[in-house]
């Protein structure tokens, strides 16, 4: 109708009113039109059009200006390196492939000398069997199949859960459970840790179910190559002299 304004529909939508938008946002953010102009790609002369009834932001110490810019690029750049991070994972997972039954348990060795329970060798009686416990799912699937590879029966292992009080504790056996393949009531008595309102604990929320303690029945000659084979690796890998 004569005299009466488009519908706001019948208006193509414009890349200007975009940038335009933008602008104004980050000029409100504090940036200058030199900051602008960079981010946007777009000419002073529109950056000024477009916010020249915004109030000037206030001026920095050259100091805040450097964090302010760091942190901009850093924001910029942040998910560049996420990717680059990424690719590089996916790279060496790649490149590692199948293990041999050699590379296997080697890398079991060293997983349990780090992890495992070990053998006090000044003690009068001797411990000299498998004890492992930890709260990652893939170090304990890791431990399972390093423990196949040894012919190890599955009648042969027992099952803990060790978690904090204050959790879910049968959702957790549940999940344990269900990761090494038995049924919970299979379970040994769960160890409840104690609450202690002087510490801060950090391993809280949903994804918190403690840890799993495996321990392999009549294990003394498992233990003993075990060891062994850890000095083994020690050796092997001593530095030589140039």
């Amino acid at each position: 109708m004569e005299g009466e304004p488009p519908p706001a529909w019948t208006k193509r939508p414009n890349a200007k009113d975009d940038l335009r938008e933008r602008a104004r946002e980050l000029r409100l953010q504090g940036w200058t039109y030199d900051q602008i102009q960079v981010e946007l790609g777009c000419s002073k002369s529109s950056i000024s059009l477009w916010v020249r009834d915004l109030p000037r932001p206030e001026r920095r110490a050259p100091t805040e200006q450097a964090k302010l810019a760091a942190q901009r690029r850093w924001e910029h750049e942040l998910p560049v390196r996420d990717e680059e991070r990424q690719l590089t994972k996916e790279a060496a997972k790649r490149a590692v492939g199948e293990l041999s039954p050699r590379e296997l348990f080697l890398a079991g060795v060293v997983l349990y000398w780090a992890e495992g329970a070990k053998d006090k060798a000044h003690g009068r009686q001797r411990r000299e069997v498998l004890q492992f416990i930890n709260s990652d799912p893939n170090v304990i699937h890791f431990y399972l199949c390093w423990l196949e590879s040894l012919h190890v029966e599955r009648e042969r292992l027992r099952f803990r859960v060790y978690i904090h009080e204050s959790a879910d504790v049968a959702e957790a056996e549940t999940y344990w459970a269900e990761l090494v393949g038995v049924d919970a009531s299979a379970f040994q008595r769960t160890t409840l840790k104690r609450h202690n309102p002087k510490t801060v604990r950090k391993n809280v929320g949903d994804s918190y179910r403690g840890c799993l303690a495996i321990y392999v029945t009549r294990s003394a000659d498992l233990y003993r190559r075990m060891e062994g084979a850890w000095y083994g690796i020690v050796g092997g890998a001593t530095r030589r002299p140039d």
